[in-house]
Order: structure tokens, then C-alpha cells, then sequence
């Protein structure tokens, strides 16, 4: 189970929030498609590996898409914040069920004892 994974020169894991660029064909003209969300899971293996995107839309539902590795319409992926690094499960299926707000508030934790643990190590 993977935390982490490389495309196009681009790093990001489990928890990270990112923003993935696809080229689609809009009759005979080409336009981008821009989703910005959490990865909430890495799954599979190099032939099949796909990585699942999650974001809250409109009045509050949350949208879903799995984006294959190998796809060749994703034209670049960006980090746009990175997750802490007290994240240690490989499917974060547990974040549907809680609100942004919520979510912060677990990461803030997470950070915080991560700081302080690493100051009691020293």
C-alpha cells in the first residue's frame, strides 16, 4: 500500500491536496479540465495503478474521480498543500463522513504531536 507516488516529475501522498490539469477534446478543440481536491487513496500496481481525488462541491456533496497513473490526458499535477507528515494510512475513506472544518482541525493534531515528539527525540 503506497503513501506516496511520482508522476511527471510531481511527488504527492495520501492527504495532499492537488490540483490535476487534463487536456480534453471539446469537439475538434482541445480545453482544460482543472480538479482540485484531497487524495484520499493510492491503489493498484504499476500496469493499473490509479490514485482516487476527493472535493466538497456545491451545497456540500462531495465529488469523486480516480485518475488512472498512465493516463496521457492529465497534462500536469501541481501540489497545492502538502499533508502532514503524521498521515500513516494508505486509504483516508474515513474523511468522507467529516466536514473541511473538521478534517483541519485532525491535521492540526496530527502536526502538533509530530512537533512535539520530535523535540522529546532530540
Amino acid at each position: 500500500m503506497a503513501l506516496k507516488i511520482s508522476i511527471k516529475e510531481t511527488e504527492f501522498g495520501v492527504g495532499d491536496r492537488i490540483r490535476v490539469v487534463q487536456k480534453v477534446k471539446d469537439g475538434d478543440k482541445f480545453r482544460e479540465s482543472i480538479f482540485e481536491g484531497m487524495v484520499i487513496s493510492i491503489k493498484g500496481r504499476e500496469p493499473g495503478k490509479t490514485f482516487l481525488v476527493r472535493r466538497v462541491g456545491e451545497a456540500g456533496i462531495g465529488i469523486e474521480r480516480i485518475f488512472p497513473v498512465n493516463l496521457p490526458s492529465i497534462d500536469k499535477i501541481t501540489v497545492v498543500k502538502r499533508g502532514t507528515e503524521g498521515v500513516k494510512r494508505s486509504k483516508l475513506y474515513f474523511t468522507r463522513s467529516k466536514s473541511p472544518t473538521e478534517i483541519e482541525m485532525i491535521y492540526k493534531k496530527a502536526g502538533s504531536r509530530i512537533k512535539s515528539g520530535s523535540k522529546n527525540n532530540k
